[in-house]
């Protein structure tokens, strides 16, 4: 058990969310004054998430520890026999792990900056087996194609649309071939 429990306690506003760790509450800051605060609240909850997966001290995080999050992530949540229809896989969509390893891949690129550790435990991909390849993703998340739109939906996106210009640029893309 670590000698702190990460807990997310939300700011007020303009003042970035707390986790209970100083080198945590310090990159939250450093997000809170450079992106929307939807942003520093998602990445507030995957590093609680993260470090209440993990049970250590944020120094300490090993890359083993950072590889075995990623099995924790994967891991059934409802039972081995709930599959997602998309992929056919049981644990937290691909989407979701990987976002949450770019928030603890930011916290540890902020320690390095600021010299708290010597390097950043999460690995960014793993290295094709031939030298000279480039490396594979570490998650590898499905491309997927924008769903097209039916007529009647079309038409309230239209109703929608504030100006004129808006107007415009959607009747162009409806009318430019960008459907069926």
């Amino acid at each position: 058990m670590t000698a702190w429990d990460p807990c997310l306690v939300r700011g007020a506003s303009g003042v970035a969310p707390s986790l209970g760790h100083p080198l945590l509450d310090g990159y939250l800051s450093f997000v809170a004054a450079r992106a929307r605060p939807n942003t520093v609240l998602a990445t507030a909850y995957d590093l609680k998430v993260a470090f209440t997966v993990l049970d250590k001290d944020p120094l300490t995080v090993t890359t083993r520890d950072v590889l075995g999050y990623i099995e924790a992530q994967r891991a059934p949540r409802r039972g081995a026999n709930v599959v997602r229809l998309a992929d056919a896989e049981a644990g937290l969509s691909a989407r979701t792990i990987k976002r949450r390893l770019a928030s603890l891949s930011g916290l540890y690129g902020y320690l390095l900056a600021c010299g708290e550790v010597s390097s950043n435990p999460v690995p960014t991909g793993l290295s094709a087996r031939r030298p000279g390849r480039p490396s594979v993703p570490l998650i590898r998340v499905p491309r997927t194609l924008p769903r097209v739109l039916e007529p009647d939906e079309v038409t309230r996106l239209l109703a929608a649309l504030r100006t004129s210009r808006d107007t415009a640029m959607v009747e162009l893309m409806v009318f430019g071939a960008l459907r069926r």
